[in-house]
C-alpha cells in the first residue's frame, strides 16, 4: 500500500529550499513546509501531499496554482534513485522508442523537410538516435548520465554546431530545473525547438495512488505538468506549445494543430510507410505541417 497524507493549503512560513541540508532540515516529517517557491514561475506553491519515495523517505509534493506545475520538495534521494540511469520498473523502453520512430519520421519531414538535424537529449541508451538514423534521419545523441549503447558514433558536442531541433523524450519529468533545462538545451543547440513529451494532467494533482507516473517507488520522478504549465514556459521563452496525442512542441515557428493531430493519431501508421519510402528513395517531401 502506497502511504500518502493530504495537507490543507493554509498558508505558513515560505523555505526556498536551499542546500539539501537545510531542506532536510526544513521538511522533515515532524516540520513539514506548507509552502515553497514554485521553479518554474516563482509563485507560492502549496504542500498538497506527501509520499513514501523508494519505499522509506517521506517526501512533500508542492502545487502551484498559478502556472500548475507539481514539484517534489528539494529531491535529496537522487543519487540513490539513478544507481542505474535507467530504472529497472522501466519496461515500456523499447516499445516507447518504436512509437517514437514512428511519430518522429512522421513529424519531422513535414516540419523541416528531409535534411533536418535533430539531438535527442538525454538519449539514454541510444536506441532512438539507432533507429532514426536508420531510418535516414540525421539524428545525434547526448546524455551527461547514461552510456550511449546504440549510437556511439554519432555521439553530439558544442563542436558540431547548430541542429534544427531537439528532442526530450521523457526527460521532463526528472528535471529539478526544468525551465533552466529547457534555456540552455535551446541555446547550446542555437534551435528555437524542442519536441518531447511527458504525461500531463488537469486540475487538481490526481492522488498518489491513482496516478502511476508519480512511480514513487523508483524515485526519480519530481516535476509534473499540466498544458497550461507547459504553455506558461513558453510564455517565458518566447515560443508557442502545440500539444497533440501526448506529443509536445516548444517552437518559434507556427504549426498547423490539425495536421499535428493528424502526423500522431492512428493514421501515423499509415503515414509512416509512405514518409520512411520518401526518405529512402530521396522524394521531396511537402512541410505540411508548416502553417
Amino acid at each position: 500500500m502506497l502511504a500518502t497524507k493530504s495537507f490543507p493549503v493554509e498558508a505558513a512560513g515560505i523555505c526556498e529550499g536551499g542546500d539539501n541540508e537545510r531542506a532536510l532540515q526544513c521538511c522533515t516529517v515532524a516540520s513539514r513546509c506548507k509552502e515553497i517557491s514554485c521553479r518554474i514561475c516563482g509563485a507560492t506553491a502549496r504542500l498538497c501531499f506527501t509520499s513514501t519515495i523508494l519505499a522509506k523517505y517521506d517526501v512533500a509534493y508542492y502545487f502551484c496554482d498559478n502556472c500548475g506545475f507539481l514539484q517534489t520538495e528539494r529531491p535529496y534521494w537522487l543519487d540513490e534513485a539513478y544507481a542505474d540511469a535507467i530504472a529497472a520498473e522501466d519496461v515500456d523502453l523499447v516499445g516507447r522508442n518504436l512509437r517514437m520512430r514512428r511519430i518522429l519520421t512522421c513529424l519531422l519531414p513535414a516540419c523541416f523537410g528531409r535534411d533536418a538535424t535533430l539531438l535527442d537529449l538525454a538519449g539514454g541508451y541510444g536506441l532512438l538516435t539507432r533507429l532514426m538514423r536508420n531510418n535516414g534521419m540525421a539524428f545525434s545523441w547526448s546524455d551527461k548520465h547514461c552510456a550511449n549503447l546504440f549510437a556511439k558514433e554519432y555521439e553530439w558536442n558544442d563542436a558540431h554546431g547548430p541542429v534544427t531541433a531537439a528532442t526530450a523524450f521523457e526527460v521532463l519529468e526528472h528535471l529539478e530545473d526544468p525551465l533552466a533545462f529547457i534555456r540552455d538545451a535551446l541555446e547550446k543547440t542555437s534551435t528555437r525547438t524542442l519536441i518531447f513529451t511527458t504525461q500531463l494532467f488537469e486540475g487538481t494533482p490526481p492522488h498518489p495512488g491513482k496516478w502511476s507516473y508519480y512511480a514513487p517507488e523508483a524515485g526519480q520522478h519530481i516535476a509534473f505538468y499540466q498544458p497550461r504549465t507547459l504553455a506558461h514556459i513558453a510564455g517565458l521563452l518566447g515560443v508557442n506549445f502545440y500539444s497533440r496525442n501526448g506529443i509536445h512542441f516548444l517552437t518559434a515557428l507556427r504549426l498547423r494543430a490539425r495536421v499535428l493531430g493528424i502526423l500522431t493519431g492512428k493514421l501515423s501508421h499509415i503515414v509512416y510507410v509512405a514518409s520512411r519510402a520518401a526518405l529512402h528513395l530521396n522524394l521531396t517531401i511537402p512541410r505540411l505541417l508548416r502553417a
